[in-house]
């Protein structure tokens, strides 16, 4: 797995608020973006999914993975790597919502391979349009799990890259739907959540893998986000010598044992 990673959801332009405006509870329209069409936090909505086998309700005594790729994937993206981490697990990988490559169709925006999507208006945007965007998703994340997931079922985020963000970000929109969550070559969206402040006394496990060699992430990020993880979640950090902007086996042998360790999935292959 490298960057390119996806998740679907449908981007509706109709009916965007002026930039600056409440466009749902929390959440604001940033700037129009110059790489994906659309603005910097416009609202999305989760409508293509993936389940594991029996449709997520094999294992229905054991936490729910949500699993979330990052820029130019899809929902397939992360279905091996779960087979591989969580066998005995059920999981639902969602697919982005902004289309850079419609599946079967070629030579569309961005020159991507068909069935390319991401979650933000552009790989690494910065700033307040990260803080618009990672909002935006997030909350369409949230809505998606509180709409099909039942409420007593433990649910645990894992993503990659931009999914890493969010995979943390869900926390900050509502900390008590989430077991734990697992990031991946992530990085942090530093806008303040009214769930922030909340998160210290759950005390959230969470692991953060990074490569120590990530050419797309800067490492003064990456420490970033381990601190702030740290002040805030139940933090299990670890950089990955010779590793870039991807993920490999000696993490995924760690992931396996942090999630025995909290009683999330046996460990075992």
């Amino acid at each position: 797995m490298t960057a390119q990673e996806s998740h679907f959801a449908e981007y509706e332009p109709a009916g965007r608020e002026p930039v600056g405006s409440q466009s749902t509870p929390n959440q604001t329209v940033g700037r129009k973006s110059t790489v994906v069409p659309g603005h910097y936090g416009d609202p999305l909505h989760v409508t293509h999914t993936a389940f594991s086998r029996g449709g997520g309700k094999a294992s229905p005594n054991r936490p729910m993975f949500l699993c979330l790729h990052g820029w130019g994937s899809n929902e397939e993206d992360l279905a091996d790597m779960m087979r591989y981490v969580a066998p005995y697990n059920d999981y639902v990988s969602l697919r982005a919502p902004l289309e850079l490559e419609a599946p079967g169709k070629l030579g569309g925006f961005g020159g991507y391979s068909p069935g390319a999507y991401s979650w933000f208006h552009e790989s690494v945007p910065v700033g307040e349009d990260l803080d618009h965007d990672a909002l935006a998703a997030a909350q369409a994340i949230d809505a998606w799990v509180a709409s099909n997931i039942p409420a007593e079922r433990a649910v645990v985020p894992i993503g990659f890259s931009q999914g890493g963000v969010l995979a943390v970000h869900v926390l900050r929109v509502r900390p008590e739907r989430y077991r734990a969550a697992i990031t991946l070559s992530g990085f942090l969206a530093p806008g303040a959540l009214p769930g922030d402040g909340r998160l210290p006394e759950l005390e959230i496990p969470v692991f953060y893998g990074f490569g120590a060699n990530d050419t797309l992430i800067p490492k003064y990020e990456s420490y970033a986000f381990s601190a702030w993880l740290e002040e805030h979640t139940w933090l299990t950090s670890k950089s990955y010598r010779g590793l870039d902007h991807a993920v490999g086996l000696e993490e995924f042998s760690d992931i396996r044992q942090w999630l025995l360790l909290n009683d999330i999935a046996s460990g075992m292959l």
